[in-house]
C-alpha cells in the first residue's frame, strides 16, 4: 500500500527540496535527506508519476522473474532479501514493488502521488528557488533532485518502410508476454540482455525467431562482480564528463554467458544477423539482397534520459549530454541547485543507491543547517 502523503492544495507550495522520482535513486535520495535531518511535507517533497510504489519495475513484462534480473542492490539501508542464486521465481513487477513500499514504510518518505512533473523553470539566471509545474501543483524550491529514469522514453530507432510495415510493431516496453508472440515470425532487434531475455522466451512459442543488431554480440564468460560494475560504470562516467549523452550501464557491460544462453546459441536462437536495411509491407530486407518475412518486429533498443521537464534550464552541452561533478558526485555544472540520479553511471540497479546518497549529501551541504 502507498505511503500516505502531506496534503497538497492548488497553488505555489514551498518546501526546501524537491525530488523527483521514487525508483531506486529517488528513494535513495529522499532517505538520505531524511538521515540529515529533514522533514517530508515540510523540508522536502518526493514526487512519483505512478499510482503505487516501484517506479518502472511495477511495467515490467509479466515473465520477468526476479531469478533473471541483473540484480537488485539494497537501497536506503533496508535489506531486500532478494538472492542471487536461481531460487526467486516471483514475478519482478510483483517482488520489487512490494520491496520499494517497504522502504516507503521504514524510512517515513511520504511520497506524493501521482504526480505528473511538466516543466521545471527558473527566473532564467540561475540563481534563487525553482518552480517545478505539475499537473497538481507547484512547488518552489531551492534544490531539485531529478530521479525520472528511462522508462517512459522508450527509443525507436526510424527506418525506411516503418509506416507501411502490415504486422506488429512495438517496444519492449510494451511487450506483453510470450505468448502474444505464439505461431508468429517474430524479429527481435537489440544487442542487450533484454534482447536476449526476450529471444530465449519467445522461441518456443514463435513460428519463427530473428536475432538482429548493429554490432556483434559482446559475450562475457565469469561472474558480474563488483569489479566489473565498476569499470562499467567508470566508462558510462567517462561521456556524461564530456558533455555526450550517456550510454546505459548495462550496454557496456556484455551479454554474460549463463547456461541459458549457451543452451540459445547451440540451438541457433542466438544466431545473430546484421541490422537490415529497411522495413516492408510483410518483413525486413538487407542490402544483399536478403529478407525476411515478419508479422512483428520487437524492439529490444534500449531507452534515452526522461528529462525533458529540465528543458526550461537549458542544462544540455552542445555535445547532447548535461555534465555532472568529478566521479561520485551528481550535481549539474551549468546549474548547481540541479542534481541528477538515474542519469548516465548511476542510470542502473549499480549506481542508483550510491547516486541517491551522494545527492542527498550534496542538497545537505548547501541547505541551511536544520535546526
Amino acid at each position: 500500500m502507498a505511503t500516505a502523503g502531506p496534503s497538497v492544495a492548488s497553488g505555489v507550495q514551498r518546501t526546501g527540496v524537491v525530488v523527483i522520482g521514487a525508483g531506486q535513486a529517488g528513494l535513495s535520495a529522499a532517505a538520505g535527506l531524511r538521515r540529515g535531518g529533514l522533514e517530508p511535507g515540510r523540508d522536502f517533497v518526493l514526487l512519483d508519476g505512478e499510482d503505487g510504489p516501484g517506479g518502472a519495475w511495477r511495467h515490467r513484462w509479466p515473465t520477468l522473474l526476479m531469478r533473471t534480473v541483473n540484480g537488485i542492490h539494497d537501497v536506503a539501508g533496508v535489506r531486500s532479501g532478494f538472492t542471487d542464486d536461481g531460487s526467486d521465481a516471483r514475478p519482478a513487477r510483483v517482488a520489487v514493488p512490494e520491496y520499494f513500499a517497504e522502504i516507503e514504510r521504514v524510512r517515513d518518505l511520504q511520497v506524493v502521488r501521482p504526480v505528473r512533473v511538466r516543466a521545471v523553470r527558473d527566473g532564467g539566471d540561475r540563481s534563487g528557488p525553482l518552480d517545478v509545474e505539475t499537473d497538481r501543483a507547484t512547488w518552489r524550491a531551492d534544490e531539485l533532485i531529478n530521479a525520472t529514469g528511462t522508462w517512459n522514453r522508450p527509443f525507436l530507432p526510424s527506418y525506411p518502410g516503418a509506416a507501411a510495415f502490415r504486422g506488429w510493431s512495438l517496444h519492449a516496453r510494451d511487450y506483453p508476454g510470450p505468448e502474444a508472440m505464439a505461431g508468429r515470425r517474430v524479429v527481435v532487434v537489440g544487442g542487450g540482455i533484454t534482447a536476449v531475455q526476450l529471444l530465449l522466451e519467445i522461441a518456443p512459442q514463435a513460428a519463427a525467431t530473428t536475432w538482429v543488431t548493429r554490432r556483434e554480440p559482446a559475450w562475457t564468460d565469469g561472474p558480474f562482480d563488483a569489479e566489473r560494475g565498476r569499470a562499467a560504470v567508470a566508462m558510462v562516467e567517462e561521456r556524461v564528463r564530456a558533455g555526450l549523452p550517456p550510454r546505459s550501464v548495462v550496454g557496456v557491460t556484455g551479454l554474460p554467458l549463463t547456461p541459458a544462453v549457451r543452451a540459445g546459441i547451440a540451438s541457433g536462437v542466438l544466431h545473430r544477423r546484421p541490422m537490415f536495411s529497411a522495413i516492408t509491407p510483410d518483413g525486413v530486407d538487407w542490402d544483399d539482397g536478403a529478407s525476411e518475412p515478419a508479422d512483428v518486429i520487437l524492439w529490444a533498443t534500449g531507452w534515452r534520459p526522461a528529462i525533458g521537464h529540465l528543458g526550461p534550464l537549458r542544462l544540455r552541452e552542445p555535445g547532447g549530454g548535461i555534465v555532472l561533478g568529478e566521479p561520485l558526485d551528481t550535481t549539474v555544472l551549468a546549474d548547481p541547485r540541479v542534481h541528477l540520479v538515474g542519469y548516465g553511471p548511476s542510470a542502473s540497479t549499480i549506481g542508483a543507491d550510491r547516486a541517491g546518497r551522494a545527492a542527498a549529501r550534496a542538497v545537505l551541504d548547501r541547505l541551511p543547517v536544520v535546526a
